[in-house]
């Protein structure tokens, strides 16, 4: 799954001269995407570190770990939120997805949102921003500058108002579209990503 970050923050853009970004990482889907995530930010020459507090017992989202090699090891989430605002360009939310429902509430998730509220960098949430409802939108959860749609935008996704709306969609099998009546948009020359 390609990030578009380097479209939504080029390089030469970012105000730290160090290209640091943090990837937060949940126990489901949205985590795996983000460990993924943190692999491709990394083949673009940013400086990914990996938060993942809850590691799923899933085999192959044990398997992308074994990817860890393109990036730095975990790192603990700094409860201090200025030390986030400092140390980074910009926040990957790959906390929670389309799957979450109540997994907000329970920890290390609640902790995890409390802080992504409180930070002041940019934050690019992949899927659905965390603690959003899929269907009703943000009941409370984070405020995301950048909405990164995997496959199709979701209901709650009409609700983002940050700076910059993509999908991550183009590979989408023809008779998904169809089941699903999805209409895509045009992806030009060799984007994986499209701003919406």
């Amino acid at each position: 799954i390609p990030l578009c970050s380097p479209q939504a923050f080029p390089l030469p853009s970012l105000p730290r001269k160090q290209p640091t970004v943090l990837v937060v990482c949940g126990p489901a889907q949205n985590g795996a995407i983000g460990l993924v995530c943190a692999r491709h930010l990394r083949v673009f020459d940013y400086e990914p570190t990996i938060f993942y507090p809850k590691r799923s017992p899933d085999p192959l989202y044990r398997d992308f770990t074994t990817q860890w090699t393109l990036c730095p090891p975990c790192a603990p989430l700094s409860p201090q939120v200025q030390l986030i605002n400092d140390a980074y360009n910009a926040v990957v939310d790959a906390v929670l997805g389309a799957e979450a429902e109540a997994g907000e509430g329970r920890e290390p998730c609640a902790a995890i949102l409390a802080t992504l509220k409180l930070i002041r960098i940019p934050i690019v949430s992949l899927d659905v921003p965390s603690g959003w409802d899929v269907e009703a939108g943000s009941s409370g959860g984070i405020s995301p500058d950048v909405l990164v749609s995997l496959s199709a935008p979701k209901q709650c996704a009409r609700r983002f108002l940050g700076r910059q709306h993509f999908v991550a969609g183009r590979f989408l099998p023809y008779d998904v579209q169809k089941k699903f009546e999805l209409n895509p948009p045009e992806y030009p020359g060799t984007e994986c990503v499209v701003a919406l």
